[in-house]
């Protein structure tokens, strides 16, 4: 096993205390002591499991209570063995004083060396721990005893005990650290899905429907439609370079500014986004950059204008059977400030679907590690396109899943189906 390799975790869990009342001895280390109750049950055979913890539940004490007639009992009010450890021995001792408990002898200083030789000491382990010739314990101790007579050892921290209590209480600030971030990754999480459309703004002609299936917890996938107005819709899909928080904050910043720009009436896809270009080369660390496709349809006219900013090629699957790929106008937000947007326009008619997507579709890699590619999300689309555009993009995303299955997801999976309706009848 490599050197670097974690180790597997390894503590005590349960030592046992015989007692002659488990609730005696309960009421002892929970109303003296100010332990707390690991556990109180009762298994079928009428057996009572008692334990308790001290307060960091570093380990478990046992109380059982053995037949009298058992060798076990005979070990009831005997030198536990067992050594408690506080950084104020004194303090503890006038708590616990106070409480009743009692002590065989006030608190006292005692010192043992161990060998210089450094031969002696049998492992590089134990050499670091005895110190090679240092006093290595030395500090405050002194006895008490439980209401059975079950004797105890109170100590204060010495060299072997203060290392050990440093790396323990480390190694609890890592596990506290690892639980906050997991918890505020789970509220980032929470945070980036509601920035996702809730509602559709309605229109009528056009049946529509995203989702964004995240690799991690957060991430830089974006979708979002956007109301510009009566009979409007903007449809945009965009991916933002990096992964996890970094990318989320950034995805965040786009999306906000985005839809600032576009509250305000425009005449082309391309005057919101030059603005939102400089938004983000000014607010976004050097290297960053999105990939962005905005797509403004004129539902009365059937017009679709729209700006690739070297995003992935959009699809058009036709009513007659042709696929048409709208591809790049412009090139990526986020690096040039004297930026540019170049559109794009076509027209969509009843039957036509436009599909927008990003790469964590077309390189999702099965057992070969072949990429699902554009052939196959188009050949998936032609197959399901009598679906309507929920079960069509649902039908979509299984099949990539299904084909990557069983590796993991590497990236984020985002998809847009917009269908365009035939009109109503009058």
């Amino acid at each position: 096993m490599s050197s670097s390799a974690p180790l597997p975790h390894l503590r005590i869990h349960s030592i046992n205390i015989y007692v002659t009342s488990q609730d005696a001895a309960l009421r002892f280390y929970l109303d003296k002591l100010g332990f707390h109750l690991a556990y109180d049950a009762r298994l079928q055979s009428g057996e009572r499991l008692v334990a308790v913890a001290p307060p960091d539940g570093s380990a478990v004490l046992s109380l059982i209570a053995p037949a009298p007639d058992s060798r076990e009992f005979k070990l009831v009010g005997r030198s536990s063995r067992i050594v408690f450890i506080t950084d104020d021995v004194l303090a503890k001792f006038r708590e616990w004083s106070a409480r009743g408990v009692h002590f065989q002898f006030a608190p006292r200083l005692r010192r043992i060396k161990f060998a210089a030789d450094a031969q002696q000491v049998r492992s590089p382990d134990a050499a670091f721990l005895l110190g090679e010739g240092r006093p290595v314990w030395g500090g405050v101790f002194t006895r008490f005893r439980d209401p059975d007579g079950n004797t105890f050892s109170l100590v204060s921290f010495d060299e072997v005990t203060h290392t050990l209590e440093v790396q323990r209480r480390s190694a609890a600030a890592k596990l506290e650290a690892e639980r906050r971030a997991a918890q505020e990754l789970e509220i980032a999480k929470e945070v980036q899905a509601r920035l996702f459309p809730q509602t559709l703004p309605p229109l009528p002609s056009l049946e529509y429907s995203g989702v964004c299936i995240q690799a991690r917890q957060v991430g830089g996938d974006y979708y979002d439609f956007l109301d510009l107005g009566p009979d409007r819709l903007g449809l945009v899909i965009g991916d933002i370079s990096g992964k996890g928080i970094a990318a989320a904050l950034l995805m965040a910043n786009l999306q906000a500014n985005l839809r600032s720009q576009c509250a305000v009436s425009i005449d082309r896809p391309g005057h919101p986004l030059d603005a939102v270009n400089q938004h983000f080369c000014r607010n976004t660390p050097d290297g960053a950059f999105a990939t962005l496709f905005f797509a403004d349809y004129h539902a009365s006219s059937g017009r679709l204008r729209y700006a690739n900013c070297g995003h992935l090629p959009a699809l058009v699957l036709r009513a007659t059977g042709e696929v048409a790929r709208l591809e790049a106008t412009s090139t990526v937000l986020g690096v040039f400030k004297d930026w540019i947007c170049c559109t794009g326009e076509l027209h969509l008619s009843p039957g036509d679907a436009l599909a927008l997507f990003t790469d964590g579709i077309t390189e999702s890699f099965n057992h070969n590690g072949e990429e699902f590619g554009v052939d196959r999300l188009v050949e998936a689309l032609l197959r399901h396109r009598a679906l309507p555009a929920r079960d069509l993009l649902s039908a979509v995303v299984d099949e990539v899943r299904i084909f990557s299955h069983p590796r993991e997801q590497h990236d984020d999976i985002t998809l847009i189906i917009a269908k365009v309706q035939a009109p109503a009848p009058l």
